[in-house]
């Protein structure tokens, strides 16, 4: 595959990628990609991204784009931020559409690690002649994109556990009352990255405490993610609030031998799932797996501090998304419960991504130390 070469490429994979992010709360559970078509001298001729799941992809809609304006595409460089992919899907071949447009040129930002793409949609466009080039806006790309190849890599989603805290690093009051540490801002924050996960994840503990709806409603998105529970002996209460909201519901247990518990939860539209890990308590490997083949790229944990303590003790946070407010509460519930600890490397270590400051508190991002694996 040939280097890039044109001194307006960078820019107009930049649009693409605005384009990708711009689909960030749609398109699970298929990557967010974006696409920008531009004639020989930079000019655009027609954009898109990716549309909610059996949707037109980022391609076919910028192949739309420019036709509605009366725009030959016949010789032009066709930008995009995730390889065409070349299988039939709900939709057919993105490659063979590029061909089929008389698109000269694809720059595209990295490989599709899906089995059914991996590098066939670039031979296919090669086999076609069309100049392929690879790596502009890799990074970035990836980043869009990091539950989708966490997928198709590691063949489980990628894991994100968020926690508000006072500044001493207090979840709630020692009486449990938690509502609210942080404040406005930092809670429709909280719902945005909610909403471009493909699934909200709680333990039954939380339901019963607390009662959360653990919907998007702060701010606007085309869909619900799924709800998960983590709910060993299925203590859920069909009457709880997180059923109000419409979307998929998947509780897992340890056992499912509950004196009809398990129907009156089927009855509310609950899929269950018994995975035990022999101690009473959910395989949390196993439900990683299980969510993949169920299509969740991003999983979004809002629980309790036992629940926390056993993802963390499990090696299986990816990302910790912390709010911080500047008030002390005093002696109150802990992030997570998990140890103790003998030594310090046995420690779970994270590394600072980000830090922002969102109405009066903090957002802060850290990743687990160490290549990510894809």
């Amino acid at each position: 595959m040939s280097m890039l070469s044109l001194p307006h490429d960078p820019s107009l994979m930049q649009r693409a990628l605005d384009q990708a992010r711009a689909a960030m709360w749609r398109t699970s559970p298929n990557p967010r990609v974006g696409c920008v078509i531009a004639s020989a001298d930079g000019t655009v001729l027609g954009e898109g991204g990716t549309q909610q799941a059996g949707g037109p992809h980022a391609e076919i809609m910028a192949l739309r784009d420019a036709a509605a304006h009366g725009r030959s595409v016949r010789g032009a460089t066709a930008y995009v931020t995730l390889e065409p992919c070349a299988h039939h899907g709900r939709t057919g071949p993105c490659c063979d559409a590029l061909v089929a447009a008389g698109i000269a040129r694809v720059v595209a930002s990295m490989e599709d690690p899906n089995p059914l793409v991996a590098g066939q949609g670039f031979a296919r466009l090669q086999a076609a002649g069309v100049r392929v080039e690879v790596g502009l806006g890799a990074e970035a790309a990836r980043e869009l994109n990091l539950g989708f190849l966490s997928r198709m890599v590691r063949k489980r989603p990628w894991v994100r556990l968020k926690a508000a805290l006072s500044a001493e690093g207090s979840t709630a009051l020692a009486n449990g009352q938690s509502q609210w540490i942080t404040g406005d801002a930092a809670r429709a924050d909280g719902h945005a990255w909610r909403a471009r996960a493909c699934a909200v994840l709680t333990g039954v503990g939380t339901v019963l405490s607390d009662d959360p709806l653990l919907d998007v409603r702060a701010v606007q998105t085309p869909r619900q993610p799924h709800l998960v529970v983590l709910d060993s002996r299925l203590r859920t209460p069909p009457q709880a609030r997180l059923w109000a909201v419409e979307r998929q519901r998947w509780i897992y247990a340890a056992a499912v031998d509950d004196n009809g518990r398990r129907a009156a939860l089927e009855a509310r539209g609950a899929q269950i799932r018994a995975l035990p890990d022999g101690q009473g308590r959910v395989d949390l490997p196993s439900l990683l797996q299980d969510l993949a083949q169920r299509g969740v790229n991003e999983l979004h944990i809002e629980a309790g501090a036992e629940l926390n303590g056993a993802w963390l003790a499990a090696d299986l946070v990816d990302e910790l998304l912390l709010y911080v407010a500047p008030r002390i509460v005093g002696p109150g519930r802990p992030l997570a419960l998990w140890g103790p600890l003998t030594r310090l490397d046995q420690a779970r270590d994270f590394e600072w991504q980000s830090c922002e400051q969102i109405g009066r508190d903090l957002r802060l991002v850290a990743r687990r130390t160490g290549p990510v694996a894809f």
